[in-house]
C-alpha cells in the first residue's frame, strides 16, 4: 500500500515540553520505532507538524536586533529542514541501509486573498500563562489565543491549493524511497500579478495540507497519527465515546475544536470523499493495527453512519 502518515505535533515536542533539541530528537526516535514498524511491503511518504519549531525560531530571530526577524515562509523552510534531517537519520537507522530517504521542501500554493489573513488562528512556539501571553501580544503586536489551559501566538492559516513538488515526491516513490515532505503543512506561496511565486507570512494547517498530498499521490490510506486513540465525542465529559469509523457526512455533523481534532476531520473528510479510500485518525503507538483497520477511527465512505468502541 502507498500510506502517507501525517505526525501530529506531539510526535516531535510534547506539550509543555522544553523546546530542546535532545526532547525533539528522543520523540521523532520513538515515532520513528513505530512508523519503522509499517514500512516493509508498503510505500511510505511522512508528512509532520513544526509550529513549535517555527515559533522558537521567530523568537530566536527576534532576539537579535540588528536585522529584521526573518518572515514566518523563511523560518517554515528552514524548520522542515531541520525535522526532516532527524526523521531521516532517526528511521534510517531502523530500516535496511539501502533503503533510500529524503525530505522536500514543498511550496505550496495559498490564496493571498484567503480570509485567514484576517482572522489568524494557527498556534505556534511554546505555551504561555495568560498574563506573560498578554504581555508578549502587546510587545510584540502578536495574536493570541487560547490552548488549552494556557495560551500561543496564532498566525494566519490560509487553505492549501496546490503542492508544487508533487512531481518529484512521486519521482522518488517509484524508485523506493521514503519521503518525507508537506513538512508544517508545506511553505506558504503565491502567485504575484506576472505569475512569479513568493512567500507569504503564514503557516499551513499540515492535516489539510497532508489530506491533499495524499490525494495527489493516490494513496491508499491516510492515517493521521496523534496523541490521542481515536476521535471523541463529549470528549472530556462522563459521557466521552470513541468513534469507531464514521461516513464523511456523518461525523460532518459533529462539532470538533477548531484548535485541535476539527482540522484532523476535516483533512479525514476530504481525503475519504476525493479518493473514495479510508483515512483514519488515531494514536502513533497504535499504527500497525490502524493499518490492519483494527485501531483509530476510521471515516470512510464505506460504512454508514457513526459507529463507536
Amino acid at each position: 500500500m502507498r500510506i502517507v502518515i501525517a505526525l501530529g505535533g506531539n510526535a516531535l515536542l510534547r506539550r509543555g515540553e522544553p523546546l530542546t533539541f535532545e526532547n525533539q530528537r528522543q520523540n521523532i526516535k520513538i515515532a520513528c520505532e513505530q512508523i519503522a514498524k509499517v514500512w516493509p511491503n508498503n510505500e511510505l511518504v511522512i508528512a509532520h507538524g513544526n509550529g513549535p519549531q517555527v515559533g522558537l525560531l521567530a523568537l530566536q530571530g527576534a532576539a537579535y536586533t540588528e536585522v529584521p526577524t526573518y518572515p514566518l515562509d523563511v523560518l517554515g523552510a528552514e524548520s522542515v529542514g531541520m525535522i526532516g534531517y532527524m526523521i531521516q537519520q532517526e528511521l534510517g537507522n531502523l530500516v535496511p541501509f539501502d533503503v533510500p530517504l529524503a525530505t522536500i521542501l514543498s511550496q505550496v500554493e495559498v490564496d493571498k486573498n484567503d480570509p485567514a489573513f484576517k482572522n489568524p488562528t494557527k498556534p505556534i512556539g511554546p505555551v504561555y500563562s495568560k498574563e506573560e501571553a498578554e504581555r508578549l501580544a502587546k510587545e510584540k503586536n502578536w495574536s493570541i489565543a487560547q490552548d488549552g489551559d494556557k495560551y500561543r501566538r496564532v498566525v494566519p492559516s490560509p487553505l492549501p491549493k496546490r503542492i508544487f513538488e508533487i512531481r518529484p515526491v512521486k519521482w522518488l516513490l517509484e524508485r523506493g524511497s521514503i519521503v518525507i515532505c508537506a513538512g508544517g503543512g508545506g511553505i506558504p506561496t503565491y502567485y504575484d500579478e506576472q505569475h512569479n511565486l513568493h512567500g507569504v507570512e503564514a503557516v499551513i494547517d499540515k492535516d489539510l495540507c497532508s489530506a491533499l498530498l495524499a490525494e495527489n499521490l493516490d494513496a491508499d490510506l491516510f492515517i493521521i497519527a496523534t496523541d490521542v486513540s481515536a476521535a471523541f465525542i463529549d470528549w472530556g465529559k462522563d459521557t466521552q465515546k470513541a468513534i469507531a469509523s464514521a461516513h464523511p457526512d456523518a461525523i460532518k455533523e459533529i462539532g470538533f475544536a477548531s484548535g485541535s481534532m476539527g482540522p484532523k476531520v476535516q483533512a479525514a473528510i476530504n481525503f475519504a470523499r476525493y479518493s473514495g479510500k479510508d483515512a483514519v485518525i488515531g494514536s502513533l503507538s497504535d499504527i500497525v493495527d490502524i493499518v490492519k483497520g483494527k485501531a483509530g477511527t476510521r471515516i470512510s465512505t464505506n460504512v454508514t453512519g457513526i459507529n463507536y468502541y
